[in-house]
């Protein structure tokens, strides 16, 4: 039930290839944005499309497997937790930046099926 408090998941397509970085100590960290669409009609009675931009960092096998699979444009499905924090930035500024920490990926459109077939991927 503790899982539930903080639970993220999205369907959507990414923005740019993965970012990946090998940190000292072995770990693989990714970092990409995925893009959501909503769609809803206006009081004119027009369909309006709003895309939502999030932040995604995936870990370890997670990371790599969003490298390995996936380009821009790939159509994806994440589960994880959302995470706020803060940095400074190269003029000493402080930002405030909101992330989703990937716990789950599923590679979905027409190209992770076959993917997804030939890897014999666990999902």
């Amino acid at each position: 039930m503790n899982t539930l408090r903080n639970k993220v998941q999205l369907i959507g397509r990414l923005g740019s290839k993965v970012e990946i970085k090998n940190l000292e100590g072995g770990k693989t960290l990714g970092k990409v944005s995925l893009a959501t669409n909503e769609y809803y009609k206006n009081q004119k009675g027009e369909r309006v499309e709003e895309t939502t931009w999030h932040n995604i960092v995936a870990w370890g096998k997670q990371a790599e497997l969003l490298d390995k699979y996936t380009d821009k444009g790939s159509e994806i499905a994440i589960e994880g937790k959302l995470s706020n924090r803060s940095y400074e930035d190269k003029e000493g500024i402080k930002r405030y930046i909101s992330e989703v920490i990937v716990h789950n990926i599923l590679l979905m459109g027409e190209k992770s099926a076959k993917v997804n077939e030939e890897a014999d991927l666990p999902f």
